[in-house]
């Protein structure tokens, strides 16, 4: 069913080894969307890179597989869409949780992970998979990033996945609704505004190895500029490291 605010249809399983390759099944099989993937249980979850994504009952996985209607080169700027979208989400079930991003996909509540994306192109032309985990009422331990869970800044009982998700799709669609009209400055400086680290000292893993440096700000495109020792460095994939992994 959809309507106005909520565009998309939903479906629900008890069980999926990932709603990230359920996705790439559909548009496999020719189905465009827009549909959310919900499984309560994913025997294989995955986030960026291929690694691991922990989920336990109650909590959210899910994956939006839709057209983007957008050329292939601003694709990467619905990252940050969806960013916002998740953080408005969160803060309708949690409004005082003290949310930011931590760059590329990630966010944080103070400052332990919240919640991951994950965009993946599916197709030619390209359809979007964009993949959605929420630690609602777990924090996943033993990781590389602290980890937090949204009922620890609710007031009252955790949103079901359902529920969840339903807010999600709404806050995604103005968002996106956005992005279209006003194009990709406005969602870029708002999600500045929230940026984790902004200004100080950071660490990366890239697929160039280790870049340390200042976090100084996004490109247009999204890619965050690094200041090392004066030197100002366009990083356009990589992964902020926790401060416990620095090293003298």
């Amino acid at each position: 069913m959809t309507d106005a605010r909520r565009p998309s249809r939903i479906e629900v399983f008890p069980t999926l080894d990932s709603t990230s390759l359920e996705a790439r099944r559909r548009a496999g099989l020719g189905e465009a969307g827009p549909v959310w993937i919900v499984a309560l249980k994913q025997t294989a979850g995955y986030g960026r890179r291929g690694s691991a994504w922990e989920q336990s009952e109650g909590d959210i996985a899910a994956t939006l597989l839709f057209r983007p209607d957008a050329p292939r080169e601003r694709l990467p700027e619905l990252s940050f869409v969806a960013a916002l979208a998740l953080a408005d989400a969160a803060l309708r079930f949690a409004p005082r949780a003290p949310l930011t991003f931590k760059w590329p996909n990630d966010l944080l509540a103070s400052g332990a992970k919240l919640a991951g994306l994950l965009l993946e192109l599916v197709g030619e032309p390209p359809l979007v998979a964009i993949g959605a985990g929420v630690n609602v009422v777990s924090a996943p331990q033993g990781i590389a990033y602290p980890a937090a869970r949204l009922i620890d800044f609710m007031a009252g009982a955790p949103p079901s996945p359902r529920a969840f998700v339903e807010t999600l799709d709404e806050t995604f669609a103005f968002r996106r609704r956005q992005w279209r009209e006003d194009g990709f400055a406005p969602i870029r400086a708002e999600w500045l505004g929230r940026a984790h680290g902004m200004g100080r000292p950071i660490r990366l893993e890239t697929p160039a190895g280790l870049a340390e440096g200042v976090f100084e700000d996004l490109d247009l495109s999204g890619a965050l500029i690094l200041n090392s020792n004066g030197e100002r460095r366009v990083i356009a994939a990589g992964a902020v490291l926790p401060p416990s992994s620095w090293r003298p």
